[in-house]
């Protein structure tokens, strides 16, 4: 005879709007104790460093969770130019700075190349794995391994603010695309780096 499941049978979605510093998983583990529920998931991780819409899924609903994994997300992010990181964001050592120097101009054609279909080189700090191992684990021991390039869709980038050093854009994007990188890779084209001070999801 099975074991019985601890805690109350509850079906349904809660969207979560999680505070920077917490890890997805946490911020599950936080609700479902809190719903004293017996089965939960989360659809596709959001960084402690970002914040933003979670959307946890509970008992029957866990069964659509794989439909809001690969949706479309839309994220608001302001990049800080001419300071790179080791992980693409404001948690990493600084590795290089360089004085930004473009205007708005130079900026608007840079963001039209990274419109559409674009290529993407996951990050190492990413919970992607390597014979079973986090990415994330091997760059903290300063190693780092290839990675092929993935096909991703940027179906908007619009600027919300530009103050530089500083910008702050809306992006709505396919599954699988990396924010800071999207950051660093727009950072290398206006030849000063770049570094994502903030990102929050705003949509699935």
């Amino acid at each position: 005879m099975g074991r019985r499941r601890k805690g109350l049978k509850i079906d349904g979605v809660v969207l979560l709007d999680k505070p920077v510093g917490l890890s997805s998983n946490a911020a599950l583990q936080k609700v479902r104790r809190a719903l004293n529920a017996q089965k939960a998931g989360h659809t596709g991780t959001l960084d402690p460093l970002a914040s933003g819409l979670l959307p946890l899924c509970f008992g029957n609903a866990t069964k659509f969770s794989a439909d809001l994994l690969h949706a479309e997300k839309e994220y608001e992010t302001t990049i800080r130019f001419g300071v790179k990181t080791t992980t693409g964001d404001a948690e990493g050592e600084v590795v290089s700075e360089r004085e930004p120097t473009f205007d708005y101009q130079t900026f608007s054609e840079v963001l039209e190349k990274f419109r559409g279909e674009i290529e993407q080189v996951p990050p190492m700090y990413s919970a992607l794995k390597k014979d079973g191992v986090p990415l994330y684990k091997l760059a903290r021991k300063g190693e780092e391994i290839e990675r092929k390039p993935r096909k991703v869709v940027i179906s908007t980038l619009d600027v919300l603010d530009f103050n530089p050093p500083e910008a702050t854009l809306v992006v709505r994007c396919s599954k699988g695309t990396y924010i800071r990188v999207l950051g660093e890779d727009i950072g290398e084209a206006l030849g000063c780096g770049a570094h994502l001070k903030s990102l929050r999801r705003t949509a699935v």
